[in-house]
């Protein structure tokens, strides 16, 4: 290994609401320019490893054994020799890019102030120009430079996090499931970016992630976490190939399991549930001076649905797949009605959704739910699980506290979050996984005919996604329900869905049997989609 950059010693972790430790004994090493991959079941420690190298870690926490960087103890750092450690030394990319960026600052602010704080000499042109021509590497066009978090999608949102970790060139990427949100092709590009810099200015990077084919090929060695301890260390193809934890194995087993499954060819239709009709959502941005200088002065509108039409029908499940920012998302809530389209028709059950009232939507979303793709967004910080769970009965008047409960406990053991160990607790207190579950939970509480799915197993180990996903079939088949399933895991996809419509620049560019979009793709977008997805057959050939 290159020359050693990073160094666990012993590493002991406990939060200040647990007696027990989170992370156990957890000693390894990262040399400048390496990339390890960090994997393991949601909760099992490996989040807490990222925000304990940065000295995150919730006041009260213990800690135990030391963290080195450079021969330097992070423990040891205070005041202002810490801020400056965090981003000159170390970045992190979180798991949820809405923890990372301000609500009430621009992308423009974003970026200007983080130089500023670490390099107040530098000229406001210069920062602005640095950090364009870094946007411009994820995929940020100068035209958004204005706009606010809010206005972006969840993979955007993901694509600046990532541009504000690399700002200030780091010694080490600690990147917490840093392509959850983002499609096969800008995931490619942007981990490519990662490798190029690791090599050329001997960066060190720790990919945290779940998605087993994604390390196995960006990173050299894997480190495989089980219960907060440390269970298996070695070369990547080592690893893959000759698997020794029992975890370990089935971990290698769960991920083949989606990629050698046959897709979906099932050719009856019955009749149409939802039905989109010529559906458009255009929005008009506002243009600063920077906007009008990269578009020659025109006005932009961005066409983020451009005139879809689609069935979707009873029993099915429908894939939707597309880069991110092509307009998934905002299809999905256009066709809730949670915004209304600049035109066009959704019709369920053949009941145009654009026409109903306030009180009419309402019982008709009793009927659609949704599970969105950022669970800590879509679950109130103040309210329990078991609150969080029953409040849709409460809304469509489905029951109370005293005859909800048994509802919400079941629902909950079906997701496998025991409700004597969760009811009671808050979303802060779960993993990234443990909050999407109880976002499952809370759409499935009021037996919906139609479940909106935006990536709802996008943060959750191979695993429990596998879990997760046989459970959703079965409750599928036992409540007779219908699935829009949107993701950008193709082999989750091919594994899951029915049918395939692909999603470009606001239009349905391909759609059909799953197998038959697999294995003979008409358009060359859906191609190129093909071709970046990682497999873990490639991993002896990765560099």
């Amino acid at each position: 290994m290159s020359q050693t950059l990073l160094v666990l010693e012993n590493l002991q972790v406990a939060y200040p609401s647990s007696p027990d430790w989170i992370v156990d004994g957890v000693s390894l090493q990262v040399g400048a320019g390496e990339r390890l991959g960090l994997v393991g079941e949601s909760g099992c420690g490996k989040s807490t490893i990222g925000r304990a190298i940065l000295k995150l870690l919730p006041p009260g926490s213990r800690l135990g054994g030391d963290i080195l960087l450079d021969g330097q103890s992070v423990a040891r750092l205070e005041g202002d020799r810490l801020r400056r450690f965090r981003g000159e030394s170390v970045a992190l990319v979180f798991q949820d890019p809405m923890t990372r960026l301000n609500p009430l600052l621009t992308i423009s602010q974003h970026c200007l102030e983080t130089l500023k704080a670490h390099e107040p000499n530098l000229t406001k042109e210069a920062a602005q120009q640095r950090a364009l021509d870094l946007l411009a590497v994820m995929k940020i066009p100068a035209t958004r430079w204005k706009q606010y978090p809010h206005e972006f999608s969840g993979g955007m949102r993901q694509r600046v996090a990532i541009a504000l970790a690399l700002m200030l060139n780091p010694k080490l990427i600690v990147a917490d499931e840093p392509t959850t949100s983002l499609d096969v092709t800008v995931a490619a590009q942007i981990l490519d970016e990662l490798k190029r810099l690791c090599a050329d200015r001997g960066m060190g990077l720790i990919l945290i992630s779940h998605d087993l084919a994604l390390v196995g090929e960006y990173c050299d060695r894997i480190a495989v976490m089980y219960e907060g301890k440390l269970v298996e260390l070695g070369a990547t193809q080592d690893v893959f190939n000759r698997p020794q934890h029992p975890y370990t194995q089935a971990l290698v087993k769960s991920a083949l399991h989606f990629q050698t499954a046959e897709g979906q060819t099932q050719e009856s239709q019955p009749e149409p549930l939802l039905q989109v009709q010529d559906l458009k959502q255009h929005y008009a941005l506002e243009s600063g001076w920077i906007a009008k200088l990269f578009s020659g002065g025109q006005s932009n509108t961005i066409r983020a649905v451009d005139g879809i039409s689609l069935d979707i029908y009873r029993g099915e499940t429908l894939g939707l797949v597309g880069e991110s920012g092509c307009g998934k998302s905002t299809l999905s809530r256009t066709i809730l009605q949670l915004i209304r389209p600049t035109s066009g028709k959704v019709l369920f059950e053949g009941e145009d959704l654009g026409q109903l009232s306030r009180a009419g939507m309402q019982r008709r979303r009793r009927e659609i739910q949704m599970i969105f793709q950022d669970p800590a967004a879509c679950l109130n910080p103040r309210m329990t699980v078991g609150e969080s769970v029953l409040d849709p009965l409460l809304i469509h008047d489905m029951g109370n506290a005293q005859t909800g409960r048994p509802l919400v406990e079941a629902v909950l053991n079906r997701v496998g979050l025991d409700p004597n160990i969760f009811y009671d607790r808050y979303p802060g207190q779960l993993s990234g996984g443990q909050q999407q579950r109880v976002s499952i939970a809370r759409a499935l509480i009021t037996r919906p005919k139609l479940v909106i799915c935006d990536e709802p197993v996008s943060m959750l180990d191979a695993t429990v996604r596998t879990q997760v996903l046989d459970l959703m079939q079965e409750l599928k088949e036992e409540y007779s329900l219908t699935y829009l399933f949107i993701t950008h895991d193709l082999w989750v996809a091919k594994f899951f869905c029915d049918r395939i419509a692909v999603m470009n620049g606001g239009k349905i560019t391909e759609l059909g049997l799953t197998e038959q979009v697999f294995k003979h793709p008409k358009d060359d977008y859906t191609r190129t989609l093909l071709e970046a997805a990682p497999m873990l057959n490639a991993i002896d050939s990765a560099a």
